[in-house]
């Protein structure tokens, strides 16, 4: 699958774009002066919602937080790291919503020190994280920060909804994977322990169908990024 999925613009600074599914609507919006991307994700069912970093202009947030829920329901953000970039919005969006702030078990208290928002829940890998009646699998990718995570959600079997792939895996990687590489290191060993989690993490549970949702720019799949992992291992970064 080649086609970017999205109804509406995905350009820095657009309108919202909208991905439907059977269980889940994905919103997608780039915030900030790094054009960071920030996605909601909404149980069509129960209204339940989830922000998956609160990186920067809290009130464009909080329109997307009321475009998926018209009463401004917000269950839980995850900060899916601890850089500055992307918990610029983390106190305004929790204050006005009261959601629950969940992120790597590793990064939260960096997060805090940050943001003054005590993190809630820690993750770890294999964690799992409800949205009414959708669930997301916590990935955790070491090397761009010692706690970055990845959420992972699974279209269901019986996935009908135009567009939909049963069993298909949806990834948001914040600032672990991306088109054309892994994340940012400091420095060698970081970026060994990285590759190595996406690689054993990602690469070899998800199929090629999985789609990835990075912290900034364009979406991928894991099928156009498979080919390019010994070049990535031999370039070193």
């Amino acid at each position: 699958m080649t086609h970017e999925p999205w109804t509406g613009d995905v350009t820095p600074g657009g309108p919202t774009a909208l991905r439907v599914l059977d269980e889940v609507e994905i919103r997608k919006v780039s915030v900030g002066p790094m054009d960071n991307d920030a996605y909601l994700v909404t149980c069509r069912r129960e209204g339940a919602q989830l922000l998956v970093d609160a990186a920067a202009d809290p009130d464009r947030l909080l329109a997307l937080v009321r475009e998926g829920n018209p009463g401004a329901r917000l269950d839980v953000v995850v900060t899916t790291h601890r850089h500055r970039d992307h918990v610029g919005a983390l106190a305004s969006v929790v204050a006005v919503t009261g959601a629950q702030t969940a992120a790597g078990a590793d990064d939260a208290d960096a997060i805090t020190e940050t943001t003054d928002v005590p993190i809630g829940r820690r993750l770890h890998d294999g964690d799992l994280v409800v949205v009414g009646h959708a669930t997301l699998e916590v990935v955790a990718l070491r090397g761009h920060t010692p706690g970055s995570v990845a959420l992972a959600y699974r279209e269901p079997e019986h996935a009908r909804a135009p567009g939909a792939v049963p069993g298909r895996v949806h990834l948001f990687t914040g600032d672990s994977l991306f088109p054309g590489g892994v994340g940012r290191t400091s420095g060698p060993q970081d970026f060994t322990s990285l590759l190595d989690d996406v690689v054993a993490r990602v690469f070899d549970r998800f199929d090629d169908e999985t789609w990835v949702y990075p912290g900034h720019g364009r979406d991928t799949t894991l099928g156009a990024e498979r080919p390019h992992l010994d070049e990535w291992r031999a370039r070193g970064w």
